[in-house]
């Protein structure tokens, strides 16, 4: 529990960051995704459940902890980010969900989803802030602009993700 709340005052504190690209429309993935995610910075690592549902007017993204805490949860709707109003802003969970949407962009819809997309053997970057590199199909990790901070996304044990 004094982990969670500790994670929880890193992502609050992690400073303004600023506005997540975000797509000219909503990628064709076949919704609901449930991610394994595993932050590792500095050598610091915690694990994560993502899960992204399609509502009627955007997408809601949900992040726990292993005990099934809420970490943070955002919605995409009209073409801007909102934050869940239960809970303290989270720049870094925005960033994260914005980029694990780039990510999962297909091949076909990344170039004119994203201008700017820098396409590369087994991966992708935008605007040297996001760096994709897939291992294999639902398996990719995502370096931030600071190359410090890592996340490795996998689909969750039983679930199909794309």
């Amino acid at each position: 529990m004094i982990r969670t709340l500790l994670l929880v005052c890193v992502l609050v504190l992690s400073g303004c960051v600023s506005h997540a690209p975000l797509p000219a429309q909503t990628p064709h993935i076949k919704f609901p995704v449930q991610l394994h995610v595993t932050r590792d910075q500095a050598g610091e690592r915690f694990d994560w459940k993502m899960e992204i549902q399609k509502e009627r007017k955007g997408l809601r993204f949900t992040l726990t902890d292993p005990q099934g805490v809420l970490v943070a949860r955002q919605q995409l709707r009209e073409e801007r980010w909102k934050a869940d109003p239960s809970l303290p802003a989270n720049h870094e969970a925005r960033e994260l969900f914005a980029a694990v949407l780039f990510a999962l962009t297909s091949l076909e819809e990344v170039r004119f989803d994203y201008p700017g997309v820098q396409l590369r053997p087994y991966g992708r970057s935008l605007d040297d802030r996001w760096f994709v590199d897939y291992a294999s199909e639902g398996f990719f990790r995502i370096s931030m602009e600071s190359d410090e901070l890592k996340y490795v996304v996998s689909p969750l044990e039983g679930k199909a993700s794309k």
